[in-house]
């Protein structure tokens, strides 16, 4: 009886437990399962009748489909646990309104990705099966990071999703450039890793816990000393990597260049909301009570990185590059909201993520239509004319470059409309010891967001200007359709009508700070 018991509560134990996770154990369980039908059946198709018409699928159309069968198993299982907060393993993980609110953002970032992934794949002559499954792992790593509520969750999360993004980026083999890329990102990501996880380590000294919680109160009962600082600078450098903010940026531009431009565009939007999620869980619970230090330090590196970002961009003329140095200034707008120390500066950063999820998703998916046979499509002038001979292509693309410049009343404008707003509160709150140097973040970022629009008219000039277009077919399927419109909705939808998006962000960020 009493070993019938513990049977029982071990089944119990993992049950309620496996549910939590259950949205990311599938991803993965899908991603296994698309590498083995590759393995056992490299070149299988399958072939029927439906109605009369006959049905053909190649091996890699199935593993397309598969990766999308995976994406809305995980959504709907997310679906189903979305109330209430679920904590798991002795509380190392929780499904709470802020992870289900990221897990959200990775899934869509998913299924764009895989939208995207198909034509392109076949125009650089590049295997399906295995990009579909890194697709899957990584996300289900981005998943455990946002629900991550344990420093060693943290790290097992994080090189989960790491390894899988090294793979993806370094995915063309036989060119010399994303070679080159990936070694790059793995390096660099490999040291920024090893500092951020000695840093994991202090803290692990100092409290005798990895629990975010169990830290956080134990910091706030000794105090603020050396060890606490210094855990937490090394902590914030390797965070600060993943998010490409200066001084650390210095990977993201080589590597956005050399990666597929279907991984380029997965990766500046979900890989960046991953460790974003994880930025706001630790400095939000553990590091709570030395804001007074981190404060500061986060005001700077906002202001550095949109400013070097924006004048990196200025001189680019590979339109890959100059949207790798777009992302790291957007990733300074989104830290305002971080440098804000308020609830409300989370919710601003996590309606910044959510926008700029869209906008950027769709701008990186124009740039996979011009890239035929042996046309890159990544310089400006392959922009030349596009308004001439795809009308409707060229105007979505200025959906795209007007809001990431922050022009009303699209999406983009709310995002900076919301950590504008929330950092300026702060200054204007009385006794805020800050307040002047929250004023100068603001100033910083309002002429940051002007100095944008040069080098986004760029390529509306090239577009609407010249009409000098390269006579070759763009490189449109239905998947790209698809992501086309779904982008272009809501770049539209959040900036006109934002109400509910605000609503979720504020339910994702409430009790955070």
């Amino acid at each position: 009886m009493v070993e019938t018991a513990q049977v029982g509560d071990l089944m119990g134990f993992f049950r309620d437990n496996l549910t939590a996770i259950g949205p990311q154990l599938q991803l993965i369980c899908w991603g296994l399962g698309i590498l083995f039908a590759d393995f056992l059946f490299p070149d299988y198709r399958i072939k029927g009748k439906l109605g009369g018409i006959t049905l053909a699928f190649h091996g890699k159309q199935m593993a397309a489909w598969f990766a999308l069968l995976g994406l809305t198993m995980s959504s709907i299982h997310l679906y189903l646990l979305r109330s209430g907060e679920r904590p798991a393993f002795f509380d190392m993980i929780t499904l709470d309104p802020f992870a289900l609110y990221f897990d959200v953002l990775f899934l869509v970032a998913g299924f764009i990705a895989v939208f995207i992934s198909y034509n392109y794949l076949d125009v650089e002559k590049e295997q399906h099966a295995e990009y579909y499954a890194l697709i899957l792992f990584a996300i289900s790593g981005m998943m455990f990071m946002a629900g991550a509520t344990d420093l060693i969750t943290v790290f097992v999360a994080l090189e989960l999703m790491s390894i899988s993004i090294y793979v993806l980026v370094g995915f063309l083999r036989f060119q010399r450039r994303s070679n080159e890329a990936s070694m790059k990102y793995f390096l660099l990501g490999s040291f920024s890793t090893a500092v951020m996880l000695y840093g994991m380590s202090l803290l692990y000294g100092l409290s005798g816990t990895t629990n975010f919680n169990r830290i956080g109160a134990e910091i706030a009962t000794t105090g603020n000393n050396a060890l606490v600082t210094i855990a937490m600078i090394m902590i914030l450098a390797g965070l600060c990597f993943k998010i490409a903010a200066a001084p650390f940026h210095m990977w993201a531009p080589d590597a956005y260049e050399g990666a597929p431009t279907a991984v380029t565009a997965f990766m500046s939007v979900a890989v960046k909301a991953a460790a974003f999620a994880v930025f706001f869980r630790i400095f939000g619970v553990i590091f709570a009570q030395v804001r007074d230090i981190y404060i500061p330090i986060l005001a700077v590196i906002a202001m550095v990185t949109m400013t070097w970002g924006n004048i990196s961009a200025l001189t680019q003329q590979n339109v890959k590059r100059m949207l790798a140095y777009s992302s790291i200034s957007h990733a300074g707008f989104v830290l305002m909201g971080l440098v804000a120390g308020t609830e409300y500066g989370v919710t601003s950063a996590a309606v910044y993520l959510l926008a700029y999820t869209f906008m950027n998703l769709g701008i990186w998916t124009v740039v996979i239509l011009l890239r035929r046979e042996d046309i890159a499509g990544e310089q400006v002038d392959d922009f030349s004319g596009l308004f001439f001979k795809r009308p409707w292509v060229a105007v979505v693309m200025l959906i795209f470059l007007l809001s990431l410049a922050g022009i009303p009343p699209l999406s983009g404008f709310l995002a900076k409309y919301f950590v504008f707003s929330a950092i300026i509160q702060v200054a204007l709150t009385p006794g805020q010891p800050f307040a002047l140097l929250m004023a100068v973040v603001a100033v910083v970022g309002v002429l940051n967001a002007v100095v944008s629009l040069y080098y986004y008219f760029r390529i509306v000039m090239a577009m609407f200007m010249q009409k000098d277009f390269i006579p070759a077919p763009l490189s449109f399927s239905t998947g790209v359709t698809v992501a086309l419109a779904i982008t272009a909705i809501f770049t539209v939808l959040i900036g006109v009508y934002p109400e509910p998006f605000i609503r979720l962000a504020r339910v994702a960020s409430m009790g955070l700070i």
